[in-house]
């Protein structure tokens, strides 16, 4: 069958997907559940006969918000909390999955910007960083503790700052996706040069291990969530300047619902940088090497799985549940 009569022969059944995903058509979750499988199968033969074409982006969509509306309106067995991060999430990242990897190639190439300036001018540094900074660090590493920061202030109190903080960035560079992912590109841009020439000063002072020990002890889940929360704020961005098929405001409005859940999935993991960076950072300098490093790979496994690898693993069993039933 041409893709054009696929169309024509599928576009009301189509439209009353897109009504009851809006909630302009009540739908019970039986009955929902019923329209997810039938999306399923017309997304399935597109991805065989029109792999490259939008069709199946515009049905794969439709399929996970179904699925979406399935889980919100169907009667709660399990715990809400729990399945919003077992399930929900998971789903969202692997649809926006491509966001994603704007996010990270975003990440790696600003990074090496910070780092490429901090080599080339010696006053790139101090300028990023601020002169009374950059004069205490050395002192900290002319002392033999270039992480001595880290321990100033009390436990909790670096606690609730930091995280406090930390939430703040993360917010910022979500919300400010509302002008067209610009905001978010230049609160993320600042952020990522900064980490690039902050590590390549301790590179240039000799104690670049001593300082990885340290920073990335909580820096692991803290940058990690930068990044998604970065690429919720593309999503947002990308809701408004390309609504697909959708008016304007409703895929606004699916942006602004599907990108929300993506960035409050990293409130669990920026808390934890906090909690990471207020009581055990300070002691880097103190641990032995295989514990900061076990620490280091432990975070980033945990954060890596679950925005990396988990998101398609419950693609693949959401498949074959709707194949099955």
């Amino acid at each position: 069958m041409r893709e054009i009569a696929f169309i024509k022969q599928n576009k009301e059944k189509w439209l009353e997907f897109e009504l009851a995903i809006f909630g302009k058509a009540k739908k019970n979750p039986d009955e929902l559940a019923n329209l997810y499988i039938q999306m399923m199968n017309d997304l399935s033969y597109a991805q065989t006969y029109y792999p490259k074409s939008k069709t199946v982006v515009y049905l794969n969509h439709l399929a996970s918000q179904i699925y979406q509306k399935i889980y919100k309106t169907k009667r709660a067995e399990k715990n809400r909390f729990m399945e919003f991060f077992k399930t929900e999430v998971p789903l969202l990242v692997y649809e926006y999955r491509r966001y994603l990897m704007y996010s990270f190639v975003l990440f790696f190439l600003t990074v090496g910007i910070g780092v490429i300036s901090a080599r080339y001018d010696q006053n790139f540094v101090r300028l990023i960083l601020g002169d009374g900074y950059v004069n205490m660090t050395l002192e900290n590493i002319k002392k033999g503790d270039p992480m001595a920061v880290y321990g100033t202030g009390s436990n909790w109190g670096s606690f609730i700052g930091i995280t406090m903080n930390n939430l703040y960035v993360g917010a910022r560079c979500y919300i400010y996706g509302i002008f067209g992912g610009i905001g978010t590109f230049y609160i993320f841009l600042q952020n990522c040069i900064m980490l690039g020439s902050f590590q390549y000063f301790f590179y240039e002072q000799g104690v670049f291990w001593k300082s990885v020990r340290g920073i990335w002890i909580h820096g692991s889940m803290e940058i990690f969530a930068i990044v998604i929360e970065t690429c919720a704020g593309f999503i947002l961005g990308a809701s408004i300047l390309f609504p697909k098929t959708f008016s304007r405001i409703n895929s606004f409005k699916i942006g602004f619902k599907n990108s929300f859940k993506i960035f409050l999935s990293t409130f669990p993991f920026t808390i934890s940088a906090g909690f990471l960076e207020g009581f055990i950072t300070r002691y880097s300098i103190d641990m032995p090497n295989w514990l900061s490093s076990f620490i280091i790979l432990f975070t980033l496994s945990v954060i890596s799985y679950y925005y990396l690898v988990y998101p398609y693993i419950v693609h693949k069993k959401t498949q074959l549940s709707a194949k099955l039933t």
